[in-house]
């Protein structure tokens, strides 16, 4: 269900409009869009329909993966001089995703992918991604870290943001890329007269946090980046929350960079582990989080300070983003420093501690917001739109076709010194250059099959 308290805070993202709920989905009042819900998360992106899709993709793509993985175990294990331990390693390894196929399936239900039918080397093929590199995996183990063996690190987190939070009381509270949902969680048992929404963009880690919060408890494997034990390689977990949320802990799915809530909706608004990983300037995240927040309202910056964009300028110091925030309505801010664990599974040999920030500051005056942000042009989210004929997608067409080219010379017959020959008759390129150019695209070739084959 969507709250009378939440629905009062929303604000179509297009357009910017009252939302109203319609039976089980919302509306805007202005452009007409509906957006879904999601096991009764709303699912407010600007492109609802487009959005949806990606994810169904991406989920689908993933249980491809999975069970491409299988496929391959099941070769290697059918090895006649395959040693014992490996032989048990894989087995462990099979019957894990086999489970964890079935895992994913219960949670992500409510996106119903039963009519898709894409290949696994068909989305290797698309590289289908949404948003940027981030996939429905992409935070799996916080899910992990939140709800089974992260104590020591949530009641640090929490620990600092209430230090940073200070005698602010919280009455609106936005918890915005809360991921698996632990920190609002934590923070709303802190404050439990106040309506606090966690709002994120992956529909793994929120609809998973959904039944947690609700009081059942969720069974998902765990998978080691380095695990200590055989044993250790794949674990099945139980995870659960303390306690139920109670009704005042909204869940809401929707893009950070385009909150669907009204100008100054709350007054308390955590960006935990986001801000530097976001792909848009802090100045004009600042000043979009001046929106969300009234007059005199609290913004705790928690987690990490490492910007790493492509752009020199973007690549900013601890001190450059505190003239910003200052500069974006904000009172100067106030720092405090931390070491605490990350994600130290007691299964993994790479948990670590990190050195995290704790930015607290008080609004103090309204400034003006920037344009919505953009991120993919109409031709690419409205399929009906003609696709232009860009520089960069020039290049890439006559790279592609070269690349054909090249590869359709693959006969099982012919040598790298024979399509050499060919690609220098047909006065493409020299014959020695063709030799260079041929064999590196069969090193990568190999190489990314040889991948494949082990992944």
């Amino acid at each position: 269900m969507t709250s009378p308290d939440l629905q009062a805070l929303l604000a179509c993202p297009r357009c910017d409009n009252r939302i109203t709920v319609e039976g089980d989905s919302l509306q805007c009042t202005g452009c007409k869009t509906g957006f879904p819900k999601l096991d009764g998360i709303p699912f407010l992106f600007a492109d609802p329909a487009t959005s949806l899709d990606a994810w169904r993709i991406r989920y689908h793509a993933r249980i491809r993966e999975l069970e491409h993985e299988n496929r391959a175990l099941e070769a290697a294990l059918a090895q006649a001089d395959l040693p014992q331990p490996a032989s048990q390693r894989m087995q462990l390894v099979h019957a894990a995703n086999a489970a964890h196929i079935g895992e994913l399936n219960s949670i992500l239900a409510p996106l119903d992918t039963a009519s898709l039918t894409a290949s696994h080397e068909t989305y290797l093929a698309l590289r289908t991604r949404l948003p940027g590199d981030q996939g429905i995996s992409t935070y799996y183990a916080n899910l992990h870290r939140d709800w089974c063996w992260g104590d020591a690190e949530n009641e640090e987190s929490l620990r600092l943001v209430l230090e940073g939070l200070g005698d602010h009381e919280p009455r609106n509270m936005l918890v915005l890329g809360a991921g698996g949902s632990r920190l609002a969680y934590d923070l709303h048992r802190s404050f439990p007269a106040a309506l606090t929404v966690a709002s994120d963009f992956n529909p793994l880690l929120l609809l998973a946090a959904a039944r947690l919060l609700r009081g059942e408890s969720v069974t998902l494997h765990e998978f080691p980046i380095a695990p200590r034990s055989m044993q250790d390689i794949a674990r099945e977990q139980v995870l659960r929350a303390p306690a139920a949320a109670g009704e005042n802990l909204s869940l809401l799915l929707a893009s950070a960079l385009r909150a669907p809530f009204k100008n100054a909706a709350f007054d308390t608004l955590i960006t935990p582990w986001l801000v530097d990983i976001l792909p848009e300037s802090l100045s004009l995240q600042a000043r979009r989080w001046n929106r969300l927040l009234a007059e005199d309202g609290c913004w705790i910056w928690f987690g990490s300070h490492a910007f790493r964009s492509a752009q020199p300028r973007e690549r900013i110091s601890l001190e450059e983003s505190l003239a910003i925030i200052e500069a974006s309505g904000f009172s100067r801010p106030e720092v405090v420093e931390a070491e605490i664990p990350y994600m130290v599974s007691p299964f993994d040999r790479l948990g670590r501690s990190e050195r995290v920030v704790v930015i607290s500051a008080r609004k103090i005056k309204s400034i003006k917001a920037p344009a919505r942000h953009v991120a993919l042009p109409d031709w690419l989210v409205r399929s009906d739109q003609p696709v232009p004929v860009t520089p960069a997608f020039q290049t890439e067409i006559m790279s592609k076709r070269i690349l054909a080219h090249m590869m359709s010379l693959i006969d099982g017959q012919r040598s790298i010194d024979d399509m050499a020959q060919i690609l220098e008759d047909q006065r493409l390129m020299i014959r020695e250059e063709a030799v260079t150019s041929i064999r590196a695209m069969l090193i990568r070739m190999y190489e990314d099959g040889q991948q494949q084959a082990g992944s």
